[in-house]
């Protein structure tokens, strides 16, 4: 039986079924280093392991954005929940690799099914004038996910094994589908009917500008944000930082990401435009990485972190910002899900090509030094496709 909250409480619990989705994600990389030395996972195994969720997020999530429209915002979100809990359980037994794979692939899944369709649930539940504060507080699900597991990790896991750290997450998961369909009230009944015209929904988005010009933005921010955080521990790991400073830093590198995030819906609520707070936060992503990567800054570790903070930091405004807009140029309402699923795939498009071209300049360079070349080319991309967007958004012509 649903309990009745009010709209922004109800918002605040579905941001926090996407930090718990979040989660899973991020509860892997802490785990690597145990599951290397019982399972015997090899390096190419890890790779495939860490990939998997945004190989699904690369392959299928227009389509379960699709899927999530038809199905109804809230049942998506709880079945996805449940596929999240079942799928860790059953990994946190898996004896061999195979079966690990198969169990974060199912993740993979179930991440979609709740991360999807949060936006235009989000929509559906807040006053038109705090939704683009509660939209940047929703950009925020991701960062805040993954630094949770990256510092819990390394203080549970010794304690009590990567297993339990699989079967506490799955028992997080059952907790939050419970708490949600208490809290968030039921789909209405035209949506929860609406699997007909799957195609048309999805080529309705498909053929609109607007959701093109947010996922192609979107890329240009997630595969150079990827390449710089991914790789940090192996560059302070080479500059002889190890152990708990390690993780810090890079869980602080990552956590940092959160207040841009949250600042963006602050700044849309009073009145900057969507063009400026993405031209913001992609001139402090090419500031940062230059003070973080460029020769000159090469005898101050110490400003070089502060680039560091500042890339992510600050460019945190890019998704918040970018979250809200998905929902204003979806085509119409039943597409909202299709559009943020669009979005998300060309996000794992950027995170998947984003990495290995950073790391073909680093081996060319020998260093990290032309890590900027990649980045500020990215961060000029972005702002030319900002522009386009708040172009489209001011002439009213969302579904051209």
């Amino acid at each position: 039986m649903t309990r009745k909250a009010t709209p922004i409480g109800a918002a605040w619990v579905v941001v926090a079924a996407g930090g718990v989705a979040a989660l899973q994600v991020g509860k892997l990389p802490p785990a690597l280093p145990a599951l290397q030395t019982e399972l015997g996972l090899s390096l190419v195994q890890s790779g495939f392991l860490l990939s998997m969720v945004q190989l699904a997020g690369l392959t299928l999530a227009v389509f379960m954005g699709v899927l999530a429209d038809g199905m109804g915002l809230r049942r998506s979100m709880l079945r996805g929940l449940l596929l999240l809990a079942l799928a860790s359980a059953l990994g946190g037994m898996a004896q061999s690799v195979p079966v690990l794979l198969a169990c974060r692939a199912l993740e993979g899944v179930g991440f979609l099914l709740v991360a999807l369709p949060a936006p235009a649930l989000i929509r559906r539940l807040v006053p038109g004038p705090q939704l683009a504060g509660m939209l940047g507080v929703w950009g925020a699900y991701m960062p805040t996910g993954t630094a949770l597991a990256l510092l819990g990790g390394p203080l549970f896991i010794p304690a009590f094994g990567w297993g339990a750290w699989w079967w506490l997450f799955a028992g997080v998961a059952l907790a939050m589908a419970a708490w949600l369909m208490r809290v968030v009230p039921a789909d209405p009944a035209v949506q929860m009917h609406a699997s007909v015209g799957l195609w048309v929904r999805l080529r309705r988005t498909l053929g609109a500008r607007g959701p093109w010009l947010v996922a192609l933005c979107f890329g240009m921010y997630s595969g150079q944000w990827l390449a710089v955080v991914g790789f940090l521990p192996s560059i302070y790991a080479a500059a002889g930082v190890s152990g708990a400073a390690l993780g810090a830093l890079t869980a602080l590198a990552a956590a940092v990401n959160m207040g841009g995030n949250m600042a963006s819906g602050r700044l849309l609520q009073r009145g900057w435009l969507p063009r400026s707070t993405l031209w913001l936060g992609f001139t402090a992503m090419a500031l940062g990485s230059t003070l973080a990567f460029s020769a000159f800054s090469q005898s101050w570790p110490w400003l070089r972190y502060i680039g560091v903070l500042v890339f992510s930091g600050l460019g945190g405004l890019v998704p918040g910002t970018l979250f809200s807009l998905a929902v204003r140029l979806a085509p119409g309402e039943q597409q909202v899900a299709t559009t943020v699923g669009w979005v998300q795939q060309l996000s794992a498009l950027g995170q998947f090509m984003g990495p290995p071209a950073a790391a073909a300049l680093a081996a060319r360079a020998g260093g990290w030094q032309l890590t900027p070349l990649f980045t500020v080319a990215c961060c000029v991309a972005g702002m030319v496709l900002a522009l386009l967007a708040q172009r489209l958004l001011s002439k009213g012509t969302i579904g051209a």
